[in-house]
């Protein structure tokens, strides 16, 4: 089990969390329910793929949801 808690990386997904869902609130109403959408839920799965990767015992686990993390960044791209 890892503390992601402390992991930049984890800090970071949280401020981009942030930055996203204010960023998306100005969006005009037809791309909130279409692209908003879509970045707000990818943002959410950064954050929640670091989380279960760090509620893991081994380090592949932890790398394998560090992965999907990653593919989660480059679709908000």
């Amino acid at each position: 089990m890892y503390n992601y808690k402390r992991l930049n990386f984890y800090k970071r997904a949280e401020v981009l969390s942030d930055v996203v869902c204010k960023l998306t609130r100005r969006f005009p109403k037809f791309e909130t329910y279409e692209i908003g959408s879509q970045m707000r839920r990818a943002v959410t799965s950064i954050i929640f793929n670091i989380a279960e990767g760090g509620s893991k015992k081994s380090v592949k686990d932890m790398v394998s949801y560090l992965r999907h993390a990653l593919g989660s960044v480059n679709a908000l791209r």
